[in-house]
């Protein structure tokens, strides 16, 4: 729930800060959750890659919190009251909690992609939308999309072939992408002996 603001930045009308405010109130819990669950993949991945995973995570967190400080902070410039707890994140947001405990790093690599991919969408229509709100917004969320889209390319490169297709191809759930994953990747792996 978005407060109605007393006041904003100057040339913006506090009707159109509002409707700002709400899209980066849905970016900042997701953000919030990203950081969450990829700490979570970063403590449970398992298996022969998980060094490789385990270390690439540790900077995507640190990005991830300071993007979520810098939406925070954006919502508070636009005269907006930045809520960060976690029974505000989970009663606002519209998604599940990341479905996947201890498991083999291709199958949380996986799953991983599914959640980039779903933020990456929200964030291009969180773009969209502020073309005629606030420019200086669009700005921010542009930046936030570049790096994210850029992690996601890490992840993905774990589940392409060398083809061009990804092993999570078709799947709908994170459960299914990891299970896509590592049946894909195995059958690779057998095959190449």
């Amino acid at each position: 729930m978005v407060a109605m603001v007393a006041y904003t930045v100057p040339g913006m009308k506090a009707g159109n800060a509002e409707k700002v405010n709400g899209l980066l109130q849905d970016r900042l819990n997701s953000l919030n959750d990203l950081a969450l669950t990829l700490k979570h993949v970063h403590w449970n991945v398992t298996g022969p890659n998980f060094i490789a995973v385990h270390t690439m995570l540790d900077p995507q967190v640190e990005a991830v919190r300071g993007m979520a400080d810098e939406t925070a902070e954006r919502i508070a410039a636009l005269g907006g009251s930045p809520v960060g707890t976690p029974g505000a994140l989970v009663a606002q947001r519209d998604w599940d909690d990341y479905s996947i405990g201890r498991a083999d790093a291709i199958a949380h690599l996986g799953a991983l992609d599914l959640v980039y991919q779903g933020i990456i969408e929200a964030h291009r229509a969180g773009i969209d939308t502020t073309e005629e709100l606030d420019l200086v917004t669009q700005d921010m969320l542009i930046g936030q999309a570049r790096q994210l889209e850029e992690f996601h390319w890490f992840v993905r490169a774990h589940l392409e072939s060398g083809h061009g297709t990804l092993s999570t191809s078709g799947a709908t759930t994170e459960k299914a992408a990891a299970k896509s994953a590592t049946r894909k990747i195995s059958r690779a792996s057998r095959t190449s002996k």
